[in-house]
């Protein structure tokens, strides 16, 4: 295989959320296959840090940029820049999210409003701020970052499911919308992932351990494993992937019927067969 195959070289790819742990990770990856790439986030000195990372490590070009994707202007302003600095956007990456713990029936409509605008209005403000750069440039690859709780309720986690959820829907419609224009929209959804966020689960051997038995693939991802996902995504390797959701979870929603008690159908020893 060689090192151009996913054929993103010079390519100019915007990563949103690139201060995380997926986002830096993805961001990197891209950067890897020669790809020029532009870090967005609120956290505009860790998106820095990330990018001097990369251009240590060899990567193609990477610029740093604060941005509130909930800001319709501010995202605007970094459109222009990422433009004026790199170039017109080729490849989206939709990766900003947060959550927060809470039941819906004591959500304070205010707090839900906040994680709806970074979890799913800011996808929609930066697929138009780039997919009109996308438009004029004759094509592009969209991709959003769900979650397996997009497709699975998860409880207790405020409205982070719904706004999973709607992500997968706001792809498909861009998908649908922006074809005429050579523009793929997909989504990839991890499920439990091991980030600098999440570690302090898996930092308790007997919740690790817990975790990983319920995984067919026996471990828990990491962000890696998201990004090289994304990289295919995002490449014209997948020219022909449109509209769909991507399930990385090792094989976890594939197991849940193992989970569920059943005598007599039990895995059975070798011996006392």
């Amino acid at each position: 295989m060689t090192a151009n195959w996913l054929q993103l070289e010079d390519k100019v790819c915007v990563v949103t959320g690139a201060a995380g742990g997926i986002g830096i990770e993805i961001a990197r990856e891209l950067a890897s296959v020669g790809a020029r790439v532009a870090l967005l986030d609120r956290d505009e000195a860790g998106a820095a840090r990330a990018a001097a990372d990369i251009a240590e490590s060899g990567g193609a070009r990477a610029i740093a940029l604060g941005c509130d994707i909930t800001d319709k202007a501010d995202v605007e302003r970094t459109a222009a820049t990422v433009e004026r600095e790199l170039g017109r956007c080729d490849v989206l990456v939709n990766n900003a999210a947060t959550i927060y713990a809470a039941a819906l029936m004591d959500i304070d409509i205010e707090r839900w409003h906040r994680l709806m605008a970074v979890n799913l209005d800011g996808f929609l403000l930066c697929a138009q701020a780039f997919g009109r750069q996308m438009i004029a440039a004759g094509g592009g690859s969209m991709v959003h970052v769900a979650s397996i709780s997009g497709r699975v309720p998860q409880p207790y986690s405020g409205p982070y499911s719904i706004s999973k959820a709607g992500v997968k829907m706001l792809s498909q419609l861009l998908a649908v919308e922006l074809g005429e224009h050579r523009i793929r929209s997909n989504v990839v959804s991890p499920a439990m992932v091991r980030t600098p966020l999440t570690e302090g689960i898996y930092a308790q051997p007997e919740v690790l351990a817990r975790r990983e038995a319920i995984v067919p693939a026996g471990r828990i991802s990491g962000p890696k494993d998201i990004a090289e996902v994304v990289a295919f995504l995002a490449s014209p390797r997948s020219g022909y992937v449109n509209g769909q959701d991507l399930l990385v979870d090792g094989g976890l929603s594939t197991a849940w019927l193992s989970l569920i008690p059943r005598p007599g159908f039990e895995k059975q020893d070798a011996q006392a067969r």
